[in-house]
């Protein structure tokens, strides 16, 4: 068995974070959601959209290429330790939302929903090959999560 490269495992574990047991996706989501509330505290409230624009389409660009080499190297088809599908999927969930708990929260229990059952046609995607198919099943769950957050939000439901 050959060892992938080791910026490829750094990227695709999310730097070890899906090493972690139990529920290494869960683990991404949060560690995502901890990352994100962090570095938006210090981006202004309109520029935070973008920001996450640019970190989800950072994770996708890097994520396809380094999830295929952890997935050739494994010799299995989705490594549950390769969670920077979780990362992009969770930061796309998170695009125009206000740094809140509440928010943050409900984008990360939608996200994690959609990324669990996997409504059509997300599971579709995840039959594409390799890198390509981890990464976007899970963009295609984050945009689920986006859009239901985006109604949530425009409609105030969402208690303050």
């Amino acid at each position: 068995m050959t060892r992938a490269p080791r910026w490829a495992t750094l990227v695709a574990t999310f730097f070890g974070v899906g090493l972690l047991r139990p529920g290494p996706g869960t683990w991404g989501s949060a560690a995502t959601l901890v990352l994100w509330w962090l570095v938006a505290r210090g981006i202004a409230p309109g520029w935070q959209p973008f920001a996450a624009i640019g970190l989800a389409t950072l994770a996708v660009v890097v994520g396809i290429p380094a999830a295929t080499q952890v997935c050739r190297a494994s010799g299995l088809k989705d490594p549950q330790f390769v969670v920077i599908d979780e990362v992009a999927g969770q930061l796309i969930a998170l695009i125009a939302v206000p740094v809140a708990w509440k928010s943050l929260l409900l984008g990360f229990i939608l996200f994690r929903g959609f990324d669990i059952v996997k409504p059509p046609p997300v599971r579709q995607l995840e039959h594409l090959p390799e890198g390509f198919g981890i990464v976007i099943d899970d963009v295609g769950a984050g945009l689920y999560a986006l859009v239901v957050m985006q109604v949530v939000l425009h409609f105030g439901i969402l208690p303050r």
